[in-house]
């Protein structure tokens, strides 16, 4: 009671509402988390140290499994497939979205934002029906593409693209080129908007050339975001799955020219039902991508501090 004869009421310092209040709106995240992410996280730590017949019968076989994996020819072959791929999408996919974005950068404002448009929208579209589209576009004699290369380079009309093994891998190449050029390039030029041009205009003033603009300015300041698109390029290269499996017509074509690292763990774990061995591939596939991703990291960590 204070100096005026009023009563305080001394309010708990956890606030006015009980200590379950809080759990009880994260209820629906925790529950959701637990079902989607953690119970398949530990059944599939589970499941690789398994040999599995049906979803009711598991024999463990410790690291059988992953013996097998490494020993498994199939999956060398995944393995050179997804890594020729992966290296393609680094090496020739960026540096073009990288032009483009050059390009666009020095176009007008109505300029940018229409072929920004046209450059994106087949991102779009979904891997299936671009599966399903190139695989007419590459028919032997009446596709469009061979066509193409016929009337320019008077070669390509007869080939067989989809049932060659070499040209399996370059056709899945040229349709992610088509697909995913303009997708990174909107990431490249959003980073060229960012760049201090007033860096850009000192340089000119000292007397820099636009190659030595863009070596010593441009590229230093949309590092960051090269490194983005470069690490996630890597990731989705060898998350590859929908593409070939859809434009080989369910299979991976002759002598696994189209099999990805992705298509041996669908193979294994789905089509022979061994779900251990699946799971087996699945965590060699997450140890290879973390691998990759902290080497590229380091890489670029290291170029920096030079």
């Amino acid at each position: 009671m204070n100096r005026h004869g009023v009563k305080h009421t001394r309010r708990s310092s956890q606030g006015p509402w009980p200590w379950w209040v809080p759990w009880l709106f994260l209820a629906p995240y925790i529950v959701l988390s637990s079902v989607f992410l953690v119970y398949p996280f530990i059944n599939a730590i589970w499941l690789a140290f398994h040999q599995t017949n049906g979803p009711r019968h598991a024999v463990y076989v410790g690291l059988s499994n992953f013996l097998f994996v490494l020993g498994d020819p199939d999956f060398h072959t995944a393995v050179k497939n997804t890594t020729v791929y992966a290296l393609c999408s680094v090496f020739i996919q960026l540096p073009l979205s990288l032009g483009l974005a050059l390009l666009l950068h020095r176009g007008g404002s109505r300029v940018r934002n229409t072929f920004r448009l046209i450059l994106f929208s087949p991102h779009l579209v979904g891997q299936v029906f671009v599966a399903i589209l190139f695989a007419m576009l590459f028919t032997p004699r009446y596709g469009l593409f061979n066509k193409l290369l016929h009337a320019v380079f008077n070669w390509g009309l007869e080939h067989r693209w989809l049932s060659t093994p070499s040209l399996i891998m370059p056709a899945l190449v040229i349709i992610a080129l088509w697909m995913y050029v303009g997708f990174n390039m909107i990431y490249f030029l959003a980073a060229l908007q960012a760049v201090d041009q007033n860096l850009v205009e000192a340089a000119k003033i000292d007397g820099a050339g636009p190659w030595h603009v863009f070596w010593h300015v441009t590229l230093p300041s949309i590092k960051p975001v090269a490194v983005f698109v470069v690490v996630m390029s890597t990731i989705g290269s060898y998350q590859l799955f929908e593409l070939p499996y859809t434009l080989l017509q369910q299979t991976f074509g002759p002598k696994n020219g189209g099999l990805t690292i992705v298509g041996y763990l669908y193979n294994t774990a789905f089509t022979s039902g061994d779900l251990g061995t699946g799971a087996a591939v699945g965590w060699i596939l997450a140890l290879i991508i973390f691998t990759i991703t902290v080497v590229q990291l380091k890489v670029t960590r290291v170029a920096e501090e030079g």
